[in-house]
């Protein structure tokens, strides 16, 4: 790999930030510092900056909670692995948030299922599902109540853009893009 090549490809595509490896608490503490302190460089209006740490956050918490890492299943890991990949980009008018990773594959069609009616919702119902599932007070086995992708989506007012990509018969590769305008 030539790391020139990398290096322009990052520039041409205005990517601030890209993380690939293991996620830790300490990680994710680490890169909402740096997204914070490229913000505050580049003179972004507080209620932009106050948009983008938001989506982070719960994205970056998304991953840290929910992936599944096939080398797990083989044995072959540290139980402790927690791979994944992140960026974050900035256009003239938005900034792009990028996650991937690993999920089982008998849990896409639930994910799946979930973002496409977060994204036929319009701005209003969103609203209301939200707050008719933060009131019943549902939670998934993992701790949360399903309410980060549907946050996001009022938060940003745009579809949550997401691909599945198989791997093997056990694990597909999710990648999200969050699109935040000014």
């Amino acid at each position: 790999m030539d790391i020139h090549d990398f290096y322009d490809k990052m520039d041409r595509d205005n990517i601030l930030l890209s993380f690939k490896g293991d996620i830790t608490a300490e990680l994710l503490t680490s890169i909402l510092q740096i997204i914070e302190s490229k913000m505050d460089n580049m003179q972004e209006e507080p209620k932009l900056k106050k948009k983008v740490y938001i989506v982070l956050v719960e994205l970056l918490q998304n991953l840290y909670h929910h992936m599944d890492d096939p080398s797990m299943a083989s044995g072959s890991a540290n139980d402790a692995s927690r791979t994944a990949i992140f960026m974050i980009g900035k256009e003239q008018q938005h900034y792009n948030v990028i996650t991937g990773n690993y999920i089982k594959n008998d849990k896409v069609t639930g994910l799946k299922k979930k973002m496409d009616d977060i994204n036929a919702l319009p701005p209003e119902k969103l609203k209301e599902h939200y707050k008719m599932i933060l009131n019943n007070g549902q939670m998934s086995d993992k701790g949360g109540g399903g309410l980060g992708m549907i946050d996001i989506a009022r938060r940003t007012g745009k579809p949550l853009f997401y691909q599945f990509t198989p791997i093997n018969d056990a694990y597909s590769f999710f990648t999200l893009n969050i699109v935040i305008e000014q």
